[in-house]
Order: C-alpha cells, then sequence, then structure tokens
C-alpha cells in the first residue's frame, strides 16, 4: 500500500481516520453498500488496542442495552472466514464468568442478568455446585458458580483488523497506513484532512475511529471527550495439549481480580485482565509493568490452580482508550454536520467491533441505524447540554 505521489488527493465519499477493527469494518461495509471511501491509519492497521487485547468474543457481561450491538456483531462474527475470505481463528467454543465464594452477591447478579438477558437473545446457563466442578474440573475451590454462554467464543485479535483491511481494499477501498494525520477541518461542504508529509484528502463526510487518540480530533471539531489512555497486561504460556475450549473471566468489582484466559487450538493459554499499565499516546508506547504481570498470575492461578505449572512465553501490552463511563462514543457528532464518531471502547470493543462496523456504514450511507445506539452520543459530554 503505497503513498500517492501528488500533493493532494480529491478522495471519496467517506474519510476514515483510524484502522483497528472499528475503522476498517466500515471501510468494508461501506463499499459493500457502494460509497467509496478512504482510510488512513497512523502505522499499520490493527497495530494498536484491535491487536494487542484478549481476543474475547463474548456478550455477556455487557450492558442490557448494548446486546442489540453485540447481537448484530455476533451475526458478523459467525460467517466472518467468508466475509473476509481467511481464517481469524474465530471459534464459537463458549465463554464463562464465574464468581468466588467471598463475593456471593456475585452470583445473585449472575441470576438477574441471566434473567435480563433473555429476551435480548442471550441465553446464560448457570451452574454451580457438582455441576460446576463435573464440567470444568480446572476451576479453584475458591470458585461458587460460573454464568456459561455457549454461543460466544474468542478469535486472533491480531489477525481480524488487518483481515478487514485487505478485504476493504480488495473492494475498492483506499487504505492509507504510515498516515499521520495532523489536522482536520470542514472547509464549505468538505473535510480537510491533512498528514504530517503534506498530503491533503478531501470528503464530505469524516468518521474518527482513532481509539485513543480519538480526543485529539474531536477537539479540533469543538468537541473534547475525557479519553484516557491505558495499556492492558497480556502475557502467552508455552503450549500444553488443548483441553479447555471455552474463554473464562471473573465477575467482580475489584480490578485486581478481574483475570481471564483462553486456550488456542496450538496449546498455548493466553492470559489477560487486572491492573493495567501506563500509556503514553503522544509516543505511541505503552508499557508492561513486571509487578502487574506478577499480580496476573497470582490471581490466575487462583482461577484456576493448575496453569501455575506453566512457563511464561511472552507478555505485551498495547493503548486502549477509555471514557468515565466506559461506554464508546458512537455516532453523528453534536455540532458539525457529516462528521462521526466511533471510539473510546474502553478495553470492550473487540466482539462488538464487526457491528460498530456495520452500523456506522449503515448509518452513513442511509442517514439512520436499525439498531440502537442513543447510549453513545458524544453530547453526553458536552457541558452545556
Amino acid at each position: 500500500m503505497t503513498a500517492p505521489t501528488t500533493s493532494r488527493v480529491q478522495a471519496s465519499d467517506v474519510l476514515i481516520i483510524g484502522g483497528g477493527i472499528m475503522g476498517c469494518s466500515t471501510a468494508l461495509f461501506l463499499r459493500q453498500r457502494g460509497v467509496s471511501v478512504t482510510l488512513l491509519e497512523t502505522d499499520l492497521v490493527g497495530r494498536q488496542a484491535s491487536g494487542t487485547n484478549f481476543g474475547n468474543v463474548r456478550r455477556q457481561g455487557r450492558p442490557l442495552y448494548q446486546l442489540p450491538l453485540a447481537n448484530r456483531a455476533i451475526d458478523i462474527w459467525r460467517r466472518m472466514d467468508a466475509l473476509l475470505d481467511e481464517d481469524v481463528e474465530y471459534r464459537q467454543r463458549g465463554h464463562i464468568r464465574v464468581c468466588y465464594r467471598d463475593r456471593p452477591e456475585m452470583a445473585e447478579r449472575m441470576e438477574t442478568y441471566a434473567a435480563e438477558a433473555r429476551p435480548a437473545g442471550l441465553d446464560l446457563e448457570l451452574i454451580s455446585g457438582n455441576a460446576l466442578r463435573d464440567r470444568f474440573p480446572f476451576l479453584g475451590p475458591e470458585v461458587l458458580a460460573g454464568s456459561y454462554s455457549a454461543q460466544d467464543g474468542h478469535a486472533n485479535p491480531r489477525l481480524v483488523a488487518p483481515a478487514f483491511a485487505r478485504a476493504a481494499r480488495r473492494a475498492g477501498a483506499a487504505i492509507q497506513e504510515n498516515t499521520r494525520v495532523t489536522h482536520a477541518a470542514k472547509v464549505g461542504e468538505d473535510f480537510e484532512v491533512e498528514s504530517q508529509d503534506g498530503r491533503v484528502f478531501r470528503a464530505p463526510i469524516l468518521l474518527v475511529t482513532a481509539g485513543a487518540w480519538g480526543n485529539q480530533l474531536s477537539a479540533q471539531f469543538g468537541e473534547p471527550v475525557p479519553v484516557t489512555a491505558r495499556g492492558p497486561t497480556m502475557s502467552v504460556t508455552e503450549p500444553v495439549p488443548y483441553a479447555i475450549p471455552p474463554s473464562v473471566g471473573v465477575m467482580t468489582p475489584d480490578e485486581v481480580e478481574t483475570v481471564y484466559f483462553r486456550q488456542v487450538e496450538r496449546g498455548n493459554l493466553v492470559i489477560g485482565g487486572s491492573t493495567r499499565g501506563p500509556a503514553h499516546p503522544e509516543l505511541y508506547r505503552s508499557y508492561v509493568m513486571p509487578r502487574n504481570t506478577l499480580s496476573q498470575l497470582r490471581q490466575i492461578q487462583r482461577l484456576a490452580p493448575a496453569l501455575r505449572r506453566l512457563n511464561i512465553i511472552r507478555v505485551w501490552t498495547g493503548i486502549e482508550g477509555y471514557l468515565p463511563d466506559s461506554l464508546p462514543v458512537m455516532g453523528p457528532s453534536g455540532r458539525v454536520s457529516g462528521l462521526h464518531y466511533a471510539f473510546g471502547f474502553s478495553g470492550s470493543g473487540f466482539q462488538i467491533g464487526p457491528g460498530v462496523g456495520d452500523v456506522m456504514a449503515e448509518l452513513i450511507a442511509t442517514g439512520a441505524t436499525t439498531t440502537p445506539i442513543d447510549a453513545y452520543t458524544i453530547n453526553r459530554f458536552q457541558g452545556d447540554d
């Protein structure tokens, strides 16, 4: 994907800034609707949060009003290989959330959530006692109960956004990597976006899917939002015989306890959660903190004691954008016509990513969407609203 040699690129119907799963999937779904699109990515597509996260494709645990978006996304995940013409290692192997004996109130919340989520199309099986031990014998003695979603799963985050980008490019989208945006403004009826190397891109519609960098662009249009950058704590073990199909996580109000793991078919166990580390969007750097990794490993052994025998072979982190209410900004600008946002997914965007792309493409192409997104309006951060 080479940069154009001209100083001005007369673009397309839509400009997208940000090449993660949100931006790349929107580009593909716009092309499927016959809309021309140019996507600009500072680095390589899928390099940041979209490629460094845990890979959970889970619906349970999301706010009830987000389930229509999650359901839309899961329909796309189930046909992902055919859609992208490649395997992104999506496996519908289930997802279980458990709670500990010292937090019995979490079991009650599981029951309430399961009852309320069922009308939205999410069926959860509540398991405890001997049934839980028989089904998931790797769980530790502190585990009290679990909520199991057979229709959820996991995928390889390193593969998904690049696969969407390749599919979008085959469909006719212009994907411009290594294109750092320095300025964006609306000039007349069009948006003008300038890159660090002096190129200028134009389009009547602009979509910002820039993750932890989203506020840098929304602020240029008078809509600042309080994005905080954080780095996930991630690790992977040596391979062992494949034995644990579902993703496994802990339901708890204590961030340190919120660990999770999944086993890939090659045998390695991917571990995430617990305390997040520092991230510096202005430097495009985040850092693995050894104390966070050690805390994570202590917690994962509490969840599944047998994992203490495994060696960690790699650790990593990335840059994720968090908002105070842990909900994204998604939808049209409250101030500028033709401007749209989809960023700040607060560490929970991977599963809904393809759904976000489809919704944003529908919204841009038709002016409306059949999936409710009112909860994510940027106006909630504007003091005069």
